[in-house]
């Protein structure tokens, strides 16, 4: 995970979770719904996680009265979710789940004046747009496209329908020689031939269609059969494009490129296409690296827009842009916050503009005065806020933390808040969770670096417990204060396990420098940081300094496989989770190359290269001779980021090295673990490996 993707990921993941949309029919629906999941012990355990519900996105009734939000509820036994759809008043009183079906009902916003709900739901065996009252009554199909519509916005004058539906851009073998129907290889003859989990085949286009409130006429591909990807795979939705307030003009994000030249560039463009003369004008030329996620302004004045300065560097600083849509004047207006801008959104009066960014650990929103480009925080504390939206005078945002998944939370502007949810309230209520804390550490180089700790629940400080350092991934993504239903620090610590989590070299929220030294530097001062972190909390007297652990995933892992030849016998056990063992491999295996240049410093045989010389001499494969402790590699065969094959080196490497070593493969899943099985295997795997090897570990 990186953390340019991180808001586009958090709406991907919900989608894949709950299943999709293309394999769905109604012969295999099953009615999924909110658990009545009973706790014993007050401790937080995998069926606990999977038994939440999970809300998705949310959207606020023209009149302000009225929020409708999506949840997803899973099932282990079935091995799939569905998604519902609720309504409650403004201040969270006389919420009401409004639909009871076994299909997917996502997307859901207001239309026509706020008397009907419009939203995505799989009824018919593709995803369609449909209708209903408030009150979940008079459900309704619009739209029975050809393929499924993977998202919508209805123009602010309610007559045209903009959609995203895949288009084929590559012959198959079938088209190449339709004398082979049953003929399964793959000829490839340019790079990006697979992209995060599938085989490209298709991309993603926007439409827009004639939409008079039953139905879509005259639909239009904005591409004109051109063979790019709006929005961008793997992770862009529908906030990637986006109506002017006349209704007459269309703002996308695209990368124009294809092949070699779409896997080493992120220079992608923000481009106004005109309803009326068919016309489309870059307004990013300028600019080599991301442009994306395009918002005009309420007035119509102004285009506001996500822009990263750099071509092949998507850690790059994101900033927020506007453009005066009169004179084409651009200015960067988040000079004043030196970390990412996140989710944001337009201010009624566009004078201000509110976003979510990462900062010390914490993911709060601001508001960035467009006078004089100031930027204040408007929240505060050990939360993470995302998916800001205007809410009357107020805002809205989903807010999570390491204790608690998302509810919808209503802000005033001075701060205040008000929890508008209470999802699983039943579920907290049965639990006990362990105390997070912050602690600023002194590195090797004299910096200082913010570690949260997690502690068990009735943590006891005349006890010496086992200790996990976590390793991040990224590995540019943030330690804020997210929640995960794999690395969930509260089911750990529900484990018994102390969990140290820092935010060492390489991660955003502590300004550029401390962002960017990571790129070229893999075994370098990151690593330091770990040692620092796991070292300093190894001198606390509750902490058992003969049980420690090390876990991670993605970039953790391959800290993890880096740590194992280097931590001088510091931990117990190791799990690393689709981790890279091999970087020369990696270098070519990984379909996005523009990550794999920037990051690792080139390629491999550029010998008079310093940095990608440095970076492939710190693989950790070279260090397996220094191998002498038990680990545990876990890896999704549908990984096409980092391949399987990585974890199975890793694995084979420890056996032949006599390490103690387990390998847990997972032939479905891709860099995540989406279902709700694998889910529950992956948790009891993780604790049975850490209780057998460190737990059980003797102390002196």
């Amino acid at each position: 995970m990186r953390q340019a993707n991180l808001i586009m990921m958090s709406a991907a993941m919900l989608l894949a979770a709950c299943g999709g949309t293309k394999d769905a029919g109604k012969t295999d629906q099953v009615l999924i719904e909110k658990s009545d999941i009973k706790i014993e012990g007050k401790r937080m355990t995998p069926e606990a996680l999977w038994a939440m519900g999970r809300i998705g996105g949310f959207a606020v009734s023209p009149d302000g009265k009225k929020i409708a939000y999506t949840v997803a509820y899973y099932s282990v036994p079935e091995n799939k979710s569905n998604r519902e759809v609720f309504v409650m008043n403004a201040d969270g009183s006389e919420n009401q789940q409004i639909t009871h079906t076994p299909y997917q009902e996502n997307e859901v916003t207001w239309i026509k004046g706020g008397t009907k709900l419009a939203f995505l739901s799989n009824d018919n065996g593709s995803s369609q747009l449909y209708e209903m009252n408030p009150d979940g009554s008079g459900r309704k199909q619009l739209t029975n496209y050809d393929g499924d519509i993977e998202g919508y916005s209805i123009s602010p004058d309610g007559k045209k329908l903009l959609f995203i539906s895949q288009v084929k851009t590559k012959e198959s073998t079938v088209d190449k020689y339709p004398d082979l129907p049953k003929a399964t290889g793959i000829i490839v003859t340019d790079l990006m031939y697979k992209h995060w989990d599938e085989w490209v085949t298709t991309a993603p286009h926007p439409f827009v269609a004639d939409f008079d409130g039953n139905g879509i006429s005259n639909i239009v591909d904005i591409l004109n059969d051109e063979p790019y990807e709006s929005p961008m795979k793997p992770w862009g939705g529908i906030e990637q494009l986006a109506w002017n307030m006349t209704s007459d003009k269309v703002a996308y994000t695209c990368r124009k490129k294809t092949g070699l030249e779409y896997a080493i560039s992120t220079n992608s463009d923000i481009y106004i296409y005109d309803l009326n003369t068919k016309k489309t004008e870059n307004i990013t030329e300028e600019n080599k690296g991301y442009d994306t996620n395009p918002q005009y302004s309420p007035d119509g004045k102004y285009i506001a827009w996500q822009s990263m300065e750099r071509d092949g560097y998507e850690a790059d600083l994101n900033r927020l842009f506007i453009m005066n849509l009169e004179t084409g004047e651009k200015r960067f207006v988040s000079k004043a916050f030196e970390s990412n801008v996140d989710a944001f959104v337009w201010g009624a009066d566009a004078k201000v503009i509110y976003f979510t960014g990462v900062w010390h650990g914490e993911s709060q929103i601001y508001a960035l005065d467009l006078a004089n480009d100031s930027v204040k925080a408007i929240t505060s504390g050990m939360y993470d806020y995302e998916g800001v939206a205007l809410f009357g005078d107020k805002l809205i945002a989903k807010r999570h933390s390491m204790s608690m998944g998302d509810e919808i939370y209503s802000v005033a502007l001075n701060g205040s808040t008000t929890q508008l949810t209470q999802e699983n309230k039943q579920i907290y209520d049965q639990l006990e969770m362990g105390k997070v804390e912050g602690r600023w550490m002194k590195t090797t180089d004299g910096k200082q670096m913010l570690t949260w700790v997690i502690y068990p629940p009735q943590f006891d400080p005349n006890k010496k417990y086992p200790t996990l350092l976590f390793c991040e991934g990224g590995p540019q993504s943030p330690v804020s204060q997210f929640w995960s239903y794999r690395w969930n620090f509260q089911i750990m610590a529900a484990n018994d396990y102390i969990i140290v989590a820092p935010n060492r070299r390489g991660l955003p929220g502590f300004g550029v420098e401390w962002n960017e030294q990571i790129s070229g530097d893999y075994g370098g001062q990151c690593m330091k940081d770990y040692f620092t972190a796991i070292d300093e909390m190894a001198k606390e007297p509750y902490v058992d300094k003969d049980r420690l652990g090390c876990v991670g995933a993605s970039f953790g892992g391959f800290s993890v496989y880096w740590l194992a030849g280097h931590h001088d016998k510091r931990f117990k056990a190791f799990i690393a989770h689709d981790g890279i063992f091999n970087m020369e491999m990696q270098y070519l295996e990984t379909e996005e190359k523009w990550f794999a240049n920037w990051d690792m410093g080139g390629a491999y045989w550029e010998k008079q290269n310093p940095v990608a010389q440095r970076t492939f001499a710190n693989s950790p494969h070279l260090f397996v001779e220094k191998w002498d402790t038990p680990i545990l590699c876990i890896h999704g065969e549908k990984d096409y980021r980092i391949l399987a094959n990585q974890a199975m080196a890793a694995f084979d490497a420890a056996v032949m090295r006599g390490v103690p070593a387990e390998l847990l493969i997972y032939p479905d899943e891709n860099h995540w673990v989406l279902k709700p099985q694998n889910g529950v295997l992956w948790q009891r795997t993780f604790f049975e490996w850490l209780d057998k090897w460190v737990k059980k570990a003797p102390s002196k």
